[in-house]
């Protein structure tokens, strides 16, 4: 069911979100699916819907910067800095996962990646969801990224219980990730946030 986005929809994404179900949305990249990544049963689906390799981890949006303690443990200085400096933006960053976390999430890696994207109509429909979504790209593994709601229903028919409409993708990248989880940053992915916005970080 694909519904536009509007207070309505995102209350009725929240109690579906609440109930252990997946949504569809637009994230500040591409189109993503949501579920309670809190909820282990809820991120499994997830899983199975894309048919997911199961030794990658599924990555978060939170809706503002005082949710990040709730997912990343042991912050170094130069996560809280790098997130300071950059965030609201299109830029992941992965850092140790707090130990509670369900392993569908992490995949068994000890690490999670989290954004806190630069829309606001994003972060509110996550406020309004927990604070917290799953945001793994809404494809088949191996299929381009849906850019609109429709390219969402065509990749699943079934298996989503809303898809909410936030118009076309106008972005071209997917979000820059950094992992800050080890001793020295490491560049995993450069995309909508190029490596020279980055300062120094990786001299």
């Amino acid at each position: 069911m694909i519904r536009s986005d509007s207070q309505t929809t995102r209350a009725d994404a929240a109690r579906i979100i609440s109930n252990g179900g997946l949504i569809a949305f637009r994230t500040d990249t591409f189109y993503g699916l949501g579920a309670d990544p809190l909820n282990p049963t809820a991120v499994a689906k997830i899983r199975e819907l894309k048919s997911r390799e199961d030794n990658k981890p599924i990555l978060l949006l939170i809706s503002d910067m005082d949710q990040l303690e709730r997912f990343v443990g042991d912050q170094s200085g130069i996560f809280g800095l790098i997130a300071i400096g950059h965030w609201p933006a299109p830029l992941t960053l992965i850092g140790p996962a707090r130990p509670e976390l369900p392993s569908e999430l992490t995949a068994g890696t000890n690490t999670i990646g989290v954004r806190l994207p630069d829309d606001e109509n994003v972060r509110a429909l996550v406020r309004a969801c927990g604070r917290a979504l799953t945001a793994t790209s809404a494809n088949v593994s191996g299929k381009a990224p849906a850019r609109t709601a429709k390219e969402v229903e065509d990749y699943f028919p079934k298996g989503i219980d809303l898809i909410v409409d936030g118009g076309e993708v106008t972005i071209t990248e997917p979000s820059t990730v950094v992992d800050l989880s080890g001793s020295e940053p490491r560049l995993v992915r450069e995309g909508a946030i190029p490596r020279a916005a980055l300062g120094d970080l990786f001299k």
